[in-house]
């Protein structure tokens, strides 16, 4: 498969690892142009390119936006169309502060629900957000099993190719129903966002 990542930061760069060690194709992208990515493309090998957020964009079977949460809006704008794009939402509504990560007030509405106002057109797929990127970037075979990833969406043909991606990658996907209602499970705060990053398919 052939994965384009928007973000290149601890994220992007913990699932580039799994993606391309799996045996696909990863097209990195940020802000800040693709001569500034040379050094991580060199670490992946082979299977690692940097382009811009469009070209990720029209790279990849799998679109990820990878970004923080403060960085949605300026990601999106990045990309002229979304149309028809299978796009993995790991995205939570966090920022650091100086006392520490603090969770965003999304005046009631659920993340994934914000993120595909901002993508219209996109087959949108939420999943890979309920693990902190140090424990991401670990095997995700532990305990004798594999880590959980729960993914929640609408088309059931983008979640299949999410899901075929984390399981080629290691990982045990779960489908936990469609956007509003599975998202709302495990996005940040929800009733699964905790549990959800202790899960093991044994």
């Amino acid at each position: 498969m052939r994965v384009g990542i928007i973000g290149a930061g601890r994220l992007g760069t913990a699932l580039a690892r799994h993606f391309t060690r799996a045996g696909h194709e990863v097209m990195l992208a940020n802000s800040r142009g693709p001569e500034t990515l040379t050094s991580l493309v060199g670490e992946l090998g082979d299977r690692a390119t940097a382009g811009t957020p469009q070209e990720a964009a029209d790279f990849g079977d799998v679109v990820v936006l990878a970004v923080q949460w403060s960085q949605k809006e300026s990601a999106a704008g990045l990309v002229s169309s979304w149309e028809g794009r299978v796009v993995l939402d790991p995205v939570n509504p966090l920022r650091d502060t100086p006392a520490g990560i603090e969770a965003v007030d999304t005046g009631g509405r659920h993340s994934s629900e914000i993120v595909a106002s901002l993508l219209p057109g996109a087959r949108l797929v939420k999943g890979f957000n309920t693990y902190l990127y140090t424990v991401l970037a670990e095997d995700p075979a532990v305990r004798g099993g594999r880590r959980v990833v729960l993914l929640a969406g609408d088309d059931p043909d983008a979640k299949r190719k999410v899901a075929e991606l984390a399981d080629s990658a290691g990982f045990q996907p779960l489908d936990a129903g469609p956007l509003a209602q599975g998202g709302a499970l495990f996005e940040t705060g929800g009733p699964l966002s905790k549990l959800a990053g202790e899960l093991v398919a044994l």
